[in-house]
């Protein structure tokens, strides 16, 4: 079952976005900027609108870099041509993520082996992008090409991405997969059925650290030990050079009652405290390779990072002076 939700004004579109209504990284920064050409059609506060956007995900990087954009291409503008130069910006910043979905496929299709059996963590599809997403992206790439046997998909707890949306992208594109618990997915690979992990992320830090959906860092200590090779698929504006390292990378905790029940019911005693951090955080010496728009970096250094950012012409993510509160 799908429905389409209609945010009328800011207020709605950042509780849309608290409530993860609209998630993903990509997704953000074009909502973000679609958020700002919608404060400046209604005559709102346009600054006051970016700030509570921006405040809307503390992790995920792109929301604010959408909502800086839009902004700015709002304050650049002619006398009463603010509103108009918001939403181009939104709509080319839509633009853009399409195209870069469509480079990432490309460029990681080249890691995946013949008869590859992936797993994935959350979901990275056309839910949380302009385009067919990051991580999933690659992978219907390589069913396309008939490269993937398999697609294992983790059910994502507290909140079952991966089993509500990546399940039903995978079944609506005709990809063999199967569902499992995420604590499982350690003997699957003891049993040498998993080729590749793919996933997304939310932020990158400049040492080339790692936050995505809470999991995925124990995912890469499995993947270690099982030598299976664990590969990031994020556009280069998930990068965040103003965040040094992944200490410094804030972490989202959300309420008690999303890991005490499961879709409304509750499974846990009332009342039962919750440790619920949104995301988790992967050194780089853990990740085998990252996948952008502009291309493959492996090893995953600081060094490499900012080398590929400058040749794309710019270095992505908040810059230090930005007006984003940390």
């Amino acid at each position: 079952m799908t429905a389409v939700v209609t945010c009328a004004d800011v207020g709605q579109l950042v509780a849309a976005i608290g409530a993860l209504v609209v998630r993903g990284a990509p997704l953000l920064g074009v909502a973000g900027a679609y958020g700002v050409a919608l404060a400046a059609l209604r005559g709102e506060d346009v600054a006051e609108a970016a700030g509570r956007l921006a405040a809307a995900r503390p992790t995920a990087v792109n929301l604010g870099w959408g909502v800086r954009r839009a902004l700015q291409a709002y304050r650049d503008a002619a006398p009463g041509e603010g509103a108009a130069a918001a939403l181009a910006q939104a709509r080319t910043i839509a633009a853009e993520d399409a195209a870069a979905s469509a480079a990432m496929a490309a460029h990681g299709l080249r890691l995946v082996p013949p008869g590859a059996r992936i797993l994935t963590h959350c979901n990275t599809g056309s839910l949380v992008s302009a385009g067919e997403g990051t991580a999933f992206a690659v992978i219907l790439a390589a069913h396309r090409s008939g490269r993937l046997a398999r697609l294992w998909i983790d059910e994502t707890r507290p909140l079952l991405q991966g089993a509500r949306l990546t399940a039903w992208e995978a079944g609506r594109a005709g990809i063999p997969h199967a569902l499992l618990a995420d604590g499982a997915a350690g003997s699957l690979m003891a049993s040498g059925q998993v080729d590749l992990v793919l996933t997304g992320a939310d932020r990158i830090a400049a040492d080339g650290s790692v936050a995505n959906k809470v999991g995925t860092y124990g995912l890469a200590v499995l993947a270690r030990q099982h030598a299976v090779p664990f590969v990031i698929v994020a556009p280069v504006s998930t990068v965040d050079f103003a965040t040094p390292d992944g200490a410094c990378i804030p972490v989202e905790h959300r309420p008690s009652d999303e890991v005490a029940a499961v879709n409304g019911y509750q499974v846990a005693p009332e009342g039962t405290p919750a440790y619920n951090p949104a995301f988790d955080v992967t050194p780089p010496s853990l990740i085998s390779a990252l996948v952008t728009e502009h291309g493959v970096i492996e090893p995953v250094t600081a060094g490499n990072l900012r080398s590929l950012s400058v040749e794309a012409g710019r270095l992505a993510g908040p810059q230090p002076g930005s007006y984003v509160e940390r």
